[in-house]
C-alpha cells in the first residue's frame, strides 16, 4: 500500500511537470529575467502581501533571478531560508500554483536600455551563492532576503548606483494600524527590534519598477486585477 501511494505521488509530480512544460513551451525565459511569485507560505507571506503594492494588484511574496548553471540549464538564483541558492526552474515553478494548476509566477524583463547590466548582475549573484538569509531584513549586513538580493546584484552591476529603489518598510496591518502579532513574536524570538520605517525593498515594488516590463504570466497570482491571464512574449 505504501509503495503504491509513493508511486502515485511520483506519477502526479511527473504529470504536473509535463503539464507545466506543455502549457508554456512556447515561452522561454532568458538569463536576467526576474520571476515574481505568489508563494503560499502562510501568515508571513500574507503579511508581506498585505502591505505591498505589486503589478496589477498581484500578491507577490517572493522572486528570483533566471540564470544558467554549469550545464547550461535554466535555474533560479534566489534567497530562501537556507540562504542564497540555485534552484532548477521547474522546481521554482512548482512551488505554488493557481486553481488551473498553473504556476503563480509572472516574468519581468529589463527594458532594453538596462539589459547591458545583466552579465555583471549574474556574476554578482553567483558570487553570493551560499550567503546566509537575512532573517532580520536589514540592508548592508552581508546576508540577503529575496528582493534585497536582486537590489544588491543590480546595484553592483550598475557601478554602485541602485537600479531599483528602496522605501520605508512597515510591519503594521493597514487595517488595524498595529504591528502584525506574528512580527511581534518573530522579532521577540530574534531578540531584535522591529525595523519599522527602515529602508528596504520587496517583490511588489520591484514588479512595478519602470526599469522592467512584465512580459509573461505562467498563471494567475492572487489579487490579479483581471480574470484573464496575460501571456505575451517580447
Amino acid at each position: 500500500m505504501i509503495k503504491k501511494l509513493y508511486f502515485l505521488i511520483i506519477i502526479n509530480i511527473l504529470l504536473f511537470n509535463f503539464f507545466v512544460h506543455a502549457q508554456h513551451q512556447d515561452f522561454i525565459v532568458k538569463e536576467g529575467d526576474i520571476l515574481f511569485q505568489d508563494l503560499d507560505c502562510g501568515e508571513f507571506c500574507d503579511a508581506v502581501e498585505k502591505v505591498t503594492t505589486a503589478y496589477k494588484g498581484a500578491k507577490f511574496s517572493h522572486l528570483g533571478l533566471v540564470a544558467k548553471n554549469e550545464k547550461g540549464e535554466m535555474v533560479i538564483i534566489e534567497a530562501v531560508s537556507k540562504g542564497v541558492i540555485m534552484t532548477p526552474l521547474q522546481h521554482f515553478l512548482a512551488k505554488s500554483h493557481d486553481k488551473n494548476n498553473n504556476p503563480k509566477v509572472v516574468v519581468g524583463r529589463l527594458k532594453p536600455q538596462y539589459r547591458h547590466l545583466i552579465p555583471a548582475a549574474l556574476k554578482a549573484a553567483i558570487k553570493l551563492l551560499g550567503s546566509p538569509y537575512d532573517e532580520v531584513f536589514c540592508m548592508n549586513n552581508n546576508s540577503y532576503y529575496c528582493s534585497e538580493l536582486i537590489y544588491e546584484i543590480f546595484k553592483t552591476a550598475n557601478a554602485g548606483k541602485p537600479l531599483f529603489q528602496l522605501s520605508p518598510m512597515t510591519f503594521k496591518d493597514p487595517d488595524t494600524k498595529q504591528t502584525f502579532p506574528l512580527w511581534v513574536k518573530y522579532y521577540k524570538d530574534l531578540n531584535k527590534a522591529i525595523p519599522e520605517g527602515d529602508a528596504g525593498i520587496n517583490p511588489g515594488s520591484i514588479s512595478t519598477s519602470d526599469k522592467l516590463d512584465i512580459i509573461y504570466a505562467y498563471g494567475l497570482p492572487g489579487g490579479w486585477e483581471t480574470n484573464k491571464v496575460e501571456q505575451k512574449k517580447k
